[in-house]
Order: C-alpha cells, then sequence, then structure tokens
C-alpha cells in the first residue's frame, strides 16, 4: 500500500459513487480547492480529517493513515505536461511568467509569492460567448531577505 494507490482508489470511489469535490470539502471543513488537493495526493490531512474523507471514501485505517503522511508533492508524470488542461496552465507560465515575474517584483520587490502561505478560489463566470474558468490565487510575498 502506498499514497499513490490511496488516491487511486479515493478516484474510482467518488467516479462510482457520482460524488463531488465540493461535498467532500464541505464535510472536512475547508475550501474545495485544498480538499480535492489533499485527495489527489498534494496535502497533508490531519487525522481528524483524514477520518472524514476516509468515511466519505470507504477507506480503510491503513488507508486513512496513508492520508496524514506528507507527500512528494508537485507529482506529475512527465517534464511537460501531456494532459491538454494541466498543459493549458504550463502554457500560460511560458508565455506569462516573465510578466508575472516584473509585475511582482515592480509591486512587492525582489522576493515570491508563496505556495505554502497561499489560498485559491476556483469558479465558473457565466458568459454570454461561453462560460469562463475563474481562478483567484493568493499567495503570501515572501522577500529575499538581506544578511
Amino acid at each position: 500500500m502506498n499514497r499513490f494507490e490511496v488516491t487511486e482508489k479515493i478516484i474510482a470511489a467518488k467516479v462510482s459513487q457520482g460524488l463531488k469535490w465540493a461535498d467532500v470539502a464541505a464535510r472536512v471543513g475547508q475550501s474545495k480547492e485544498w480538499v480535492t488537493a489533499a485527495c489527489l495526493g498534494q496535502m497533508t490531512l490531519t487525522k481528524d480529517q483524514a477520518a472524514v474523507v476516509g468515511e466519505f471514501f470507504g477507506l480503510t485505517e491503513e488507508e486513512r493513515q496513508w492520508l496524514t503522511v506528507v507527500p512528494y508533492k508537485g507529482s506529475l508524470p512527465t517534464d511537460i505536461p501531456a494532459d491538454p488542461l494541466i498543459y493549458r496552465f504550463h502554457e500560460l507560465i511560458s508565455v506569462y511568467g516573465t510578466t508575472f515575474k516584473e509585475l511582482i517584483h515592480e509591486e512587492f520587490g525582489d522576493g515570491i509569492m508563496s505556495a505554502i502561505d497561499f489560498k485559491m478560489d476556483l469558479s465558473r463566470e457565466s458568459d454570454p460567448n461561453g462560460d469562463r474558468v475563474k481562478i483567484t490565487m493568493s499567495g503570501k510575498f515572501l522577500p529575499y531577505k538581506i544578511y
């Protein structure tokens, strides 16, 4: 048993039961974005959160324990993603990454946006020309220290 196998079991249960990530998140008491990332193996759940997720997806006690282990984050099967949706984010960073960097440095100075002290909201935005995906990301600015 390993974390990847638990993730696969969660996905299979979600599909077979017709569950929604928002429903799981409501039970866990955290955002749908964070809970989805946790269920997909990118975040660490507390024992209580793992119990809720485990109940939701019918996980054994051993499988629930895997949810509390710090995962190997940022794991994709290839360096350049093949999945079209994930590839578009790769493309977005390829095209706009230098713009993000330039504008963040101009506004905040030399530093980075944290992906640890971070939150995200994903929602549907109605548009007469076709609905849009709206993603709001907010990360703490971490300046480089002078020492």
